[in-house]
């Protein structure tokens, strides 16, 4: 398909903006320039002065398929992503079966192909059956062109494990993507240890449990030289461990989510188990950390940890529901509202944080806007706002604590590989 967009707006290097015409073809980036006349296409889409960037990534969302089609499905969850101008997106190992053999990924694959409107790279399981007691074989999974290796969701509990698994997957040229949790010191938490588990009188998860994980890691990834990705980082401990790491020459990269970056413990104020999540909402000391964190680079992107629940999981309560929220359709207008249009972050800084920094991370051949490139793109319009709506949402989880906030800057199309997959109703942008 032939995809001419006029009149869009792109960012330079320098954080500037330029009006461009852009030619897509064949899945290809095939011409930017100032103005593309007398070319047949397909389709012609003046864009108005929108904004033009290269699609999103998130390497960590759960699209719970197989096994919790009641949460989410691939094709929901891929019309989630193509919604929030996501075009890869990396599928977390917590379902049943877990992925941790070559004919679960080859299953997996297969769902992939058939049901996903965006690309979806999966991860393999660090641990048979997520049970952190025997390796997968990495070596043959390694071959498969897994993503990454994790037991996302459990804390890899020994160094013993750690170590082996992160030789392992070296020796692949594989990452190991890490939860950080030490089970002996979470003590049954549901909420941050501190005010808001003191005032609500709910049992609470200290930050040490946490950090403490990540320092015995950076050591064992320096010893191995694997690539150890941190997840979903939320301690200011944490941070000055990652850069210290950092400092030292240690292969360690990290994220964050847009609900730890926007969000703190106070913002808890009753019992809503849309605001439990793990790790836990923290103080407002490590939410100023995470930022900062952020853009001194010592946090490497964002990702959006996506975790849908069914209604009837997350209506039992602080201590009973699962954790985690959804955050596909909501994290770039959130992002773009509440840091870059205060002027706490560039607009050029978060783009990044969404694209480019991913891709180069895991060496992954997306994430720009250039002649020659995979035509991953999503559209956004800056000036248009909305109220978050959980009942319109294309994931079939609701379950996020940024419902009836009002945001600005929203993705009206997307387009994957050449393909237009998302696209507004009303078309505002034409």
């Amino acid at each position: 398909m032939r995809i001419l967009l006029k009149n869009a707006i792109r960012l330079l290097d320098d954080g500037s903006l330029e009006i461009c015409d852009v030619l897509v073809e064949e899945g290809k980036i095939n011409a930017i320039n100032t103005t593309i006349e007398n070319i047949k296409v397909d389709r012609t889409i003046n864009c108005n002065g929108k904004l033009l960037a290269p699609g999103f990534i998130d390497v960590h969302i759960h699209l719970r398929e197989p096994g919790g089609e009641h949460k989410e499905t691939i094709k929901t969850g891929t019309e989630a992503a193509a919604r929030g101008g996501y075009t890869t997106v990396c599928a977390m190992p917590n379902t049943n079966p877990v992925p941790d053999n070559e004919e679960k990924i080859i299953s997996l694959l297969e769902k992939i192909n058939k049901d996903a409107l965006v690309r979806v790279l999966p991860y393999a399981s660090i641990t048979k059956d997520l049970q952190g007691k025997e390796l997968t074989d990495m070596k043959n999974l390694s071959k498969m062109n897994v993503f990454a290796f994790t037991d996302d969701g459990v804390g890899i509990q020994t160094a013993d494990q750690m170590y082996r698994a992160m030789k392992e997957a070296s020796s692949y040229g594989k990452a190991i993507v890490a939860h950080c949790e030490d089970n002996s010191i979470v003590y049954g938490g549901v909420v941050h240890e501190g005010e808001v588990s003191k005032r609500m009188n709910l049992p609470g998860i200290p930050s040490l449990s946490e950090s403490v994980q990540i320092a015995r890691d950076v050591l064992i990834a320096e010893a191995t030289g694997c690539h150890y990705h941190v997840c979903h980082v939320s301690t200011k401990e944490s941070v000055r461990v990652i850069r210290d790491a950092k400092r030292a020459g240690i292969h360690v990269t990290a994220e964050v989510t847009p609900h730890h970056i926007l969000l703190n413990e106070d913002s808890i104020h009753e019992e809503d188990t849309n605001f439990k999540m793990n790790p836990p909402l923290r103080s407002k000391e490590d939410q100023e950390a995470l930022l900062q964190g952020l853009l001194d680079g010592t946090i490497d992107f964002i990702a959006t940890d996506h975790a849908p629940h069914s209604k009837v999981e997350k209506e039992q309560g602080m201590l009973r529901a699962p954790f985690g929220i959804v955050g596909l359709e909501t994290a770039f207008p959130l992002l773009y509202t509440y840091l870059v249009k205060p002027g706490k972050v560039s607009l050029k800084q978060l783009i990044d944080w969404l694209t480019i920094n991913p891709a180069d991370v895991f060496r992954l051949p997306f994430g720009k806007l250039a002649e020659g490139e995979v035509a991953d793109l999503t559209l956004i319009d800056l000036d248009k706002e909305l109220i978050i709506d959980k009942n319109k949402f294309s994931s079939k989880g609701k379950n996020t604590p940024f419902h009836n906030w009002k945001v600005t800057g929203v993705p009206v199309l997307t387009i994957f590989e050449g393909e237009i997959v998302y696209e507004e109703k009303n078309k505002a942008y034409v």
